[in-house]
């Protein structure tokens, strides 16, 4: 049975801000749970719900100054905001008039499975009226240990991971990926061939958690690098790869500049890669990247506000997979991801402590139980170090 720790305290965390700004922004991938959340939000708030899929819905909106001030006094939850970006000024508009009339915070809740219209004209237009909020996929502090194994195989989205069987489950994944290309991608308006850009996210899962070559990756491609930047940013923008940017030292000229990038969910990565079961992930040459990519995913989904992730690789070799800063800390904390019940650590990993000076150290590891390794180093599984770092909220 799947808890709801996480959901619960993203759902309390849009409740604060909602106290506190007049609008705040939901975002993530399509059927991640951002409608099932914002419609919890909204039914205790009594709020007015809006999706603009929906052509009776839009056309609400024909007049949106009208409309919206016509429910001035309630919650707007308007979902897929990307579909109408010219409403921002409008609810610039009538945010500055509600501040006039003391109506301060919770005028809307605006929903968006994608950052690329959202974010931009959001800051152009609310710069100071908005709060955003992510919503990752489920992480294993919801599904518990025993869920462990078909979590990582599966992937966090939900339908993916709650499938009576793998082949419903790879199902619905095939599903998901032909729906971005063929419907999601073109409705926001790049005019890319679904074949081409399938490619792409596959050239993409062979790399999880390697450095950036935009040039390697633009021959394989045949486009130039600024094209295949753009495809790099478009899946950024749309939740569906993360760019791991490198920690640096000021001052340093050794450390290695290029971001690592990660397919965010592992069972979407494991469908494009032609992975079917438990068996097939174990023994696949990226088990290793994909074990890595989803326990990345799984620490930042629980940083606190003001967290940051990144890595550390020197052009020596030293290297830590995963740095956190973290507001209320006397350091970073340095995260090694070993997929092993008995780990062990490269010289790199001491190296790179030298310049990183962690407050803590964590071989993040398949053990169940947290142990020493000496030199300041704890062994600890998933679900512990994300209890670690809970305790920090």
């Amino acid at each position: 049975m799947i808890t709801r720790m996480i959901r619960r305290f993203i759902e309390d965390e849009v409740r604060d801000l909602l106290g506190q700004f007049p609008a705040v922004a939901l975002l993530g991938p399509r059927q991640i749970g951002k409608t099932t959340l914002a419609r919890q939000i909204g039914e205790a708030a009594g709020a007015l719900y809006l999706d603009l899929e929906l052509p009776g819905d839009l056309a609400k909106l024909s007049d949106p100054a009208d409309y919206l001030e016509r429910h001035a006094g309630r919650l707007v939850v308007l979902d897929e905001i990307q579909r109408l970006p010219e409403i921002f000024p409008v609810l610039r508009s009538l945010i500055d008039q509600g501040r006039q009339q003391g109506r301060k915070a919770g005028r809307f809740l605006l929903l968006g499975s994608a950052s690329i219209e959202l974010l931009r004209q959001s800051s152009e237009s609310l710069a100071g009226r908005l709060a955003t909020v992510e919503l990752s996929g489920l992480t294993l502090s919801e599904t518990g240990r025993e869920s462990m194994e078909a979590l990582w195989l599966r992937g966090g989205f939900p339908e993916s991971l709650l499938a009576k069987d793998e082949v419903q489950s790879a199902r619905w994944r095939e599903a998901f990926i032909r729906s971005y290309l063929e419907r999601d991608i073109p409705q926001l308006g790049p005019r890319i061939a679904a074949e081409t850009l399938r490619r792409f996210w596959i050239m993409l899962a062979h790399e999880q958690g390697g450095l950036v070559n935009a040039a390697q990756l633009a021959r394989s491609l045949a486009v130039s690098g600024k094209t295949l930047a753009s495809y790099l940013d478009l899946f950024v923008d749309l939740f569906l790869v993360r760019r791991l940017e490198p920690w640096h030292a000021r001052g340093s000229k050794r450390l290695v500049k290029s971001p690592k990038i990660y397919l965010r969910d592992s069972g979407i990565l494991h469908q494009l890669l032609g992975i079917r079961d438990i068996e097939g992930l174990l023994s696949h040459p990226l088990a290793g990247a994909s074990w890595e990519g989803w326990v990345i995913e799984n620490v930042i989904a629980h940083l606190p506000r003001g967290g940051r992730a990144s890595f550390f690789r020197s052009s020596a070799g030293a290297e830590i997979d995963l740095v956190l800063d973290l507001p209320g800390q006397s350091g970073p904390w340095a995260l090694e991801i070993k997929r092993s019940r008995s780990p062990r650590l490269e010289r790199g990993f001491y190296h790179a402590r030298i310049d990183v000076k962690p407050a803590r150290c964590f071989v993040v590891c398949t053990t169940e139980e947290a142990f020493s390794l000496g030199n300041g180093i704890e062994a600890i599984g998933l679900a512990g170090i994300l209890a670690e770092l809970t305790h920090l909220f």
